[in-house]
């Protein structure tokens, strides 16, 4: 497949020019932007390749960027380029080709299939008729996956130098826990790696006043955008929220219903939760 420069660009950043708040909200999973190349190359059926998607949660951080907060958000599929993973994290059948040892990173997402770049899925088995290659997987990394964390960076900067602080949720959607009683969220923090403690207490306790069970890194703890923007020496704090998407979806998980409102309202209150926990840790501080 050629190399292309994929439109529209990989993220769009929304809210207020500068940093009116230290909350920075990612929003990785949420892209539906499939170009013709990359459905040219694909095995799938575009049905097929938006069930890895986090359908509509960027719908989820509206309330709370109206607020203040910073968001990007991806433009592009996950299928394309999986932003919550590192970019070496490829799996070795989709190059076509021997690559010297130590050029891609294993991992449990990666031998599952879903690496930078997924190369299976549940939903139908291999997502490409052919290996892509390590041009075109290079081309989608430089035009996609760097170009949307640099965009995080340079939002967690501008809220360090105006605040002090810089608290960042990275904010997705999961499918309903499988059992009575399963958790409505989850929030990770890399087992207490990307923030410190007072932090996630804060979000989960906001989370239980919005009336939802609550579960810390399990089964979700976190992933590449925590391990790489979460640096609480630093002042960089750095959440995951998985929210249930049964929550603002229909029953077939995929257009928004009512419970919506809802959803955004939850998101923007642990916003406001952690923001606040924010000005009182840095009033402490002094």
């Amino acid at each position: 497949m050629t190399a292309h420069a994929p439109e529209p660009t990989a993220y769009a950043r929304l809210g207020q020019a500068g940093a009116r708040s230290p909350l920075v909200i990612a929003v990785p999973h949420a892209g539906r932007h499939y170009p013709p190349a990359m459905m040219a190359a694909a095995r799938l059926p575009q049905w097929a390749l938006e069930t890895i998607e986090d359908r509509h949660a960027d719908l989820l951080v509206t309330d709370a960027v109206q607020a203040g907060a910073v968001a990007i958000v991806a433009r592009m599929a996950r299928a394309y380029v999986d932003l919550n993973r590192d970019e070496r994290e490829i799996d070795p059948a989709l190059l076509g080709e021997r690559q010297p040892p130590g050029a891609w990173l294993t991992s449990p997402k990666v031998a599952g299939g879903l690496g930078a770049i997924p190369s299976r899925i549940a939903a139908g088995g291999a997502v490409w008729a052919h290996p892509l290659g390590a041009e075109e997987i290079e081309a989608r990394m430089a035009a996609v996956h760097r170009p949307y964390h640099a965009a995080v960076a340079q939002a967690m900067d501008e809220a360090a130098a105006a605040h002090g602080i810089a608290i960042l949720i990275d904010c997705h959607s999961m499918p309903p826990l499988a059992g009575r009683g399963g958790a409505r969220l989850v929030i990770g923090d890399r087992h207490g790696r990307s923030t410190e403690s007072r932090f996630m207490a804060t979000a989960i306790d906001a989370a239980k006043r919005g009336g939802l069970t609550v579960a810390r890194n399990h089964p979700y703890a976190g992933g590449h955008t925590l391990d790489r923007h979460g640096m609480p020496r630093a002042g960089r704090h750095a959440l995951q929220i998985e929210l249930d998407r049964s929550l603002y979806l229909d029953a077939a998980l995929r257009t928004p219903t009512s419970g919506l409102v809802r959803a955004r309202s939850l998101i923007a209150a642990i916003a406001a939760a952690l923001e606040d926990e924010a000005r009182g840790y840095l009033l402490a501080a002094e």
